[in-house]
């Protein structure tokens, strides 16, 4: 019989433990975290029938065009790549990580190539190819980018993301590459998304606590040079430290906001009810459907919206501790990362404990691209969860 030294037999225990290569899917998935998302998801649409009827009739002439738009664009391809991702062993992916990273340049890229790239409010965020099926390249970049993460951090291990020059340095320059893409757009709330993504993946990939803050400070200081660069972000930071400065002016998003959320009360006004969807509030079918579902499902109902991603969060972290291996857990962090953080950045903004991003709520909010990309990380999330220990 051979016999293992000691040390080395602990050593193999733990390396075994923590990265194994060839289980197979077996059990079911985390029903609870799987119906959590999909009430989500019919809530968002029941809501965005409403938010979007007055803008619908205005430019189509009829009720409900961005709502089937929306499940034509977003929810059906949404719902396929959520059954095939769900199906496929997430260990799959994790060879494929430097491919998602080079994936994510490209496609943040493309928004830039002539004939393809295409500028919507300001901001050059979308690709299109021959007018046809527009896509917002973003969305698809925070799932690929959590993918190439999670692969690249589980295969250095622990000591290396913890060390500084291995670390990270590397891991800011892989950041830079991606940040300066999304500058030129300019998306300073994808960027904000993307950052709060990568920075959760590198805290439990090992992150040194000292190194964090070296990345929060670097961040604050470039905040604060865009910020003096485009007077518009400027005026989002005024409106946010003063709402009531220039209210029909640079004021003017953040006060409809308010007072939708206000006019709600405890109970609301009623389903299909606001007031402030009528040409008042700006996006109310996107990044402001929150001051929407305040104004007319009230308190209780926003409250349990809040709820509901806390929720998430909180199954997250109970499937991460069930997890056998890093690049599991490194997944499952940066997926929920980016529904949970993304849901409250958007709730923040619409009621002024930050300024405006433009960031819109996970399976809520308007946008094919965005929803069609939710789905497809709450299948992975389904193919993790068949692994987890009891």
């Amino acid at each position: 019989m051979r016999h293992f030294h000691p040390k080395k037999q602990n050593l193999f225990s733990r390396l075994s433990l923590s990265r194994p290569r060839h289980h197979q899917p077996q059990g079911k998935p985390d029903y609870f975290l799987i119906g959590l998302i999909f009430g989500i998801v019919i809530f968002g649409l029941i809501m965005l029938s409403s938010a979007s009827i007055v803008k619908s009739y205005q430019k189509n002439g009829s009720s409900y065009y961005f709502f089937w738009h929306q499940v034509v664009n977003g929810l059906i391809p949404g719902l396929i790549l959520f059954f095939i991702l769900s199906r496929i062993n997430y260990l799959k992916w994790e060879k494929f990580s430097v491919w998602f990273f080079g994936a994510s340049l490209l496609l943040l890229i493309l928004v830039f190539a002539p004939f393809i790239g295409q500028t919507i409010n300001k901001a050059r965020s979308w690709i299109s190819f021959f007018g046809l099926f527009p896509i917002q390249p973003a969305e698809i970049v925070k799932l690929l980018l959590i993918l190439a993460l999670a692969g690249w951090f589980s295969h250095r291990g622990r000591e290396k993301n913890r060390d500084f020059w291995n670390g990270l340095i590397p891991f800011a320059l892989l950041f830079a590459l991606v940040s300066i893409l999304v500058i030129l757009q300019p998306d300073l709330g994808t960027l904000l998304i993307l950052l709060t993504i990568g920075l959760a993946v590198y805290f439990v990939a090992g992150a040194d606590f000292k190194h964090l803050l070296i990345l929060g400070s670097a961040g604050v200081l470039a905040l604060g040079i865009m910020i003096k660069a485009a007077s518009y972000r400027a005026d989002r930071l005024t409106t946010f430290i003063n709402p009531g400065f220039d209210p029909q002016g640079i004021g003017y998003h953040i006060n409809q906001a308010l007072l939708a959320v206000g006019s709600g009360g405890i109970f609301g006004l009623g389903f299909g009810q606001s007031r402030q969807k009528f040409a008042y509030l700006p996006e109310a079918m996107g990044d402001s459907i929150f001051a929407v579902i305040a104004e007319e499902l009230g308190f209780i109902f926003g409250l349990a919206l809040i709820a509901a991603f806390l929720l998430m969060a909180w199954r997250g972290w109970k499937l991460c501790q069930k997890i056998p291996d890093d690049y599991g857990r490194y997944v499952v962090v940066g997926i929920i990362s980016w529904f949970v953080f993304q849901a409250f950045f958007n709730i923040a903004a619409m009621i002024n404990l930050m300024p405006l991003t433009g960031v819109p709520m996970p399976f809520v909010s308007y946008g094919g691209s965005a929803l069609a990309a939710c789905l497809a990380g709450a299948g992975i999330l389904a193919s993790i969860s068949r692994q987890a220990r009891p």
